[in-house]
């Protein structure tokens, strides 16, 4: 005999878990055999930091996606808009629903938000249940010898690896029980598609559970092979991709690694490549557990002396930047296969973070903003992480006096000048000789390649080394400021 609290309907709150299978929360609320209501709510104003609009146009994909995949379940994806409490309480009016089901979020607005929630409506007989569907481990299970967070990378990651154990893969239900008759907001009214401009024509890119699948089998079979030394290389299709897919939980971390360690112990790929993929995961994961012990670094600078920097106030330079019109061409590739297709390679990412910071001397956090409006793949944690690791106060992070030269950067990473070719086609006749440098071309090679510089292509904003010399400068100011003196 079942009491009435176990015949009411599961709330199945979706966020960055959109996915059927693998889905700790679905699973559980399909094991409860009560019908489950399936529910996105778009809430901007619940966190500090809204989607950014390449962000919005991922999640218009992968909501339509995963509306697709629970109708072939006999289910449906309620979709609603507003406060995500709010929204909550009108389900569960609507639906005389006992439970809520949520994979946690565990950025810090998110995280309080849900704390809020949960509490709120416990306290009114609604159960409320969280798992973990993000992460390789839950934020705060991981902790050094003295019982607080790890901050430098490489222990953080053999204890992680030494200590959690990954919960077996759970498979997609076949048939979901929903409720009929909700309402539901028509997705095409939330108007997520850019359309002032639509810059997504170039974005090459399928998202949702299938097009994560795809693309890890994809690197399974090819770019992992080669992954230590073609990750670095942009115009060789050698990483990953899954960046996006992780963040939106259309893939578990844990069912990537295992994919690859299968394929290593297969003998398909070699081992130490398996290794640095999964070093990889491992960095997503140290960067998410340190902003949720420390949530102040989306704002401040993880070491605090490093808000002591003397940034410069350049709007113009600051827009040469976003737009790909440095003059330094590999820095602009980046700026620019960023702003068409929502993505940039992971080296070219490192680079043009080096450049505003150090060349230019403008606030890292000016350069995380623009990060997080334009990639599809926007994650907090990691793009706060990145942005500090380059400008160097993060934890365990590079120094600030390793200052990347764009010149011998592209010459080392894009040899042939197929990745600059590609993105600044006003640069291809120029001979690989003088492509990434391009102002110290001879005037006749210029001539005969078509490009007058300060018209079709920008002369340097700064010059290098003496940009160096101000960027090294400038750090000690910093080295003032630390409390030890050093």
């Amino acid at each position: 005999m079942t009491t009435e609290a176990e015949d009411r309907p599961v709330i199945l709150w979706f966020r960055q878990d959109l996915r059927l299978a693998d889905n700790p929360a679905l699973s559980h609320a399909v094991e409860t055999g009560r019908s489950i209501v399936p529910v996105y709510i778009l809430d901007q104003g619940a966190v500090a930091r809204p989607m950014g609009s390449a962000s919005l146009w991922w999640l218009d994909k992968s909501l339509r996606a995963l509306a697709a995949s629970l109708e072939a379940r006999g289910s449906r994806l309620i979709l609603r808009r507003g406060d995500s409490e709010s929204e909550l309480r009108r389900l569960i009016d609507e639906t005389g629903a006992g439970a809520v089901f949520m994979n946690r979020l565990f950025e810090p607005d998110a995280f309080s938000r849900d704390a809020d929630v949960a509490h709120a409506l416990r306290a009114e007989g609604v159960e409320c249940k969280g798992y973990n569907g993000a992460l390789l481990a839950r934020p705060g299970s991981v902790l050094n010898g003295s019982g607080g967070p790890y901050k430098v990378f490489t222990p953080f990651l053999k204890a992680l690896l030494a200590s959690t154990t990954p919960a077996p893969a759970l498979s997609s239900p076949t048939v979901i029980d929903t409720p009929v008759g909700l309402a539901s907001d028509a997705i095409d009214d939330w108007a997520l598609h850019p359309n002032r401009p639509d810059w997504s024509g170039d974005v090459d890119w399928m998202p949702g559970e299938t097009g994560a699948s795809r693309s890890l089998s994809i690197f399974l079979s090819g770019g992992l092979k080669s992954y230590s030394k073609g990750r670095d290389v942009p115009a060789e299709a050698a990483t990953s991709r899954l960046s996006p897919h992780l963040h939106f939980g259309e893939i578990g971390p844990w069912r990537a690694i295992e994919q690859a360690r299968r394929a290593g112990d297969d003998g398909r790929v070699p081992a130490a490549e398996v290794d640095k993929f999964v070093a990889e995961i491992g960095w997503r994961e140290f960067s998410a557990h340190l902003l949720h012990a420390f949530p102040r670094m989306t704002d401040a600078a993880f070491r605090p002396e490093y808000d002591a920097m003397p940034w410069r106030d350049d709007p113009q330079s600051l827009e040469a930047w976003k737009r790909g019109r440095t003059g330094y061409p590999i820095v602009d590739a980046g700026m620019r296969e960023l702003w068409k297709t929502g993505y940039m390679h992971n080296r070219v990412r490192m680079i043009v973070a080096s450049f505003l910071i150090k060349h230019l001397l403008i606030d890292w956090r000016e350069g995380e903003l623009w990060f997080w409006d334009m990639l599809v793949d926007a994650d907090l944690a990691s793009n706060v992480q990145n942005w500090q690791w380059v400008a160097g106060s993060g934890a365990d992070a590079s120094p600030y006096f390793r200052i990347f030269n764009p010149i011998t950067q592209g010459q080392k990473f894009d040899a042939d000048g197929r990745y600059v070719r590609r993105w600044i086609p006003e640069l291809s006749r120029v001979p690989d000789r003088w492509l990434h440098e391009p102002w110290n071309a001879p005037p006749e090679v210029l001539r005969d390649a078509g490009v007058r510089l300060g018209q079709d292509y920008a002369r340097p904003l700064v010059e290098h080394s003496s940009a160096r010399e101000r960027a090294l400068g400038a750090l000690k100011t910093v080295s003032a400021a630390r409390p030890d003196g050093d």
